[in-house]
């Protein structure tokens, strides 16, 4: 395959590729603290709300799906993660065009979903070995401090580790390969989670999930909600929109994207703490 496409490095020679975003203009430290208090008491709340279900395993496990869809579209829904996907777009505008491009579509889909079978199956095995077997109560306060953690950190509260590769999918496979091929790459490349940059950390908490699922079918559909969730916005290539259009409302939402972003992990985790201890 061809080579990875990196970003700039930066003036200490290092991948310039931020890991959250440092909310100076939009957002100041009393915002982004009103921000962690509300969406911490609205997980508290919606803990609750988890804890007193008929069925609380099944109210967690949709907790989850919903989760991991948002972060699977908040993790491509970027500048630089549209890049990528706009590559894909339609040759031309109108019916036919959008028309010849659905096979390109179509093995894009095929591309994420064979990446969730092949990351799920790993995270499900590892969990098996590990002797995890769901969301017992000591799964559930490891989710809680995966959600706070990350949330503050996302937030600009916390600088934690943030293991990813720094890397975009191969841009030049568009002039080696035919479209719905070089989709198909893609797909699989960025299904795979882990193989490109991606820059939301609830990622992280869908992973720890899928491991403590200690189920390999469990941990395949966590893993394919969050590729539902990175495959959807290529969609919107084939509206009438040019990519400025698009890079430029992504650029002027991203910092709120990422404040969102923090405030579900926070959440989640408060949630998942709630239920937890009741």
């Amino acid at each position: 395959m061809a080579s990875i496409d990196r970003f700039p490095e930066n003036a200490d020679g290092q991948e310039g590729v931020p890991d959250c975003q440092i909310f100076a203009e939009e957002f100041s430290r009393p915002a982004r603290l009103t921000i962690l208090a509300a969406s911490g008491l609205a997980g508290a709340v919606g803990g609750v709300a988890l804890a007193g279900a008929a069925d609380s395993t099944a109210a967690v496990w949709g907790t989850l799906g919903v989760a991991a869809v948002a972060g699977g579209v908040l993790s491509t829904w970027s500048p630089c993660g549209y890049s990528s996907i706009s590559l894909l777009r339609p040759k031309g505008r109108g019916a036919k065009a959008v028309a010849e491009w659905l096979p390109t579509f179509a093995m894009h889909g095929a591309g994420y979903a064979l990446g969730a079978l092949i990351l799920g199956t790993a995270l499900g095995a590892l969990g098996a070995v590990l002797g995890f077997a769901g969301f017992g109560t000591a799964a559930l306060v490891l989710l809680a401090l995966v959600g706070l953690v990350y949330g503050a950190h996302q937030l600009d509260f916390l600088r934690v580790p943030y293991p990813q590769r720094r890397a975009q999918v191969p841009h030049d496979a568009r002039v080696r390969f035919s479209k719905p091929v070089v989709g198909g790459l893609y797909g699989l490349a960025l299904g795979l989670d882990y193989m490109t940059y991606v820059q939301t950390p609830l990622l992280y908490l869908v992973t720890a999930a899928a491991v403590l699922t200690g189920n390999i079918p469990e941990a395949i559909a966590l893993i394919a909600l969050f590729n539902i969730g990175r495959f959807l916005p290529v969609a919107v290539t084939a509206l009438p929109v040019n990519d400025y259009q698009i890079q430029g409302w992504l650029s002027r939402n991203q910092e709120r994207a990422a404040m969102a972003d923090g405030a579900i992990l926070v959440a989640l985790g408060a949630a998942f703490a709630v239920v937890a201890l009741a």
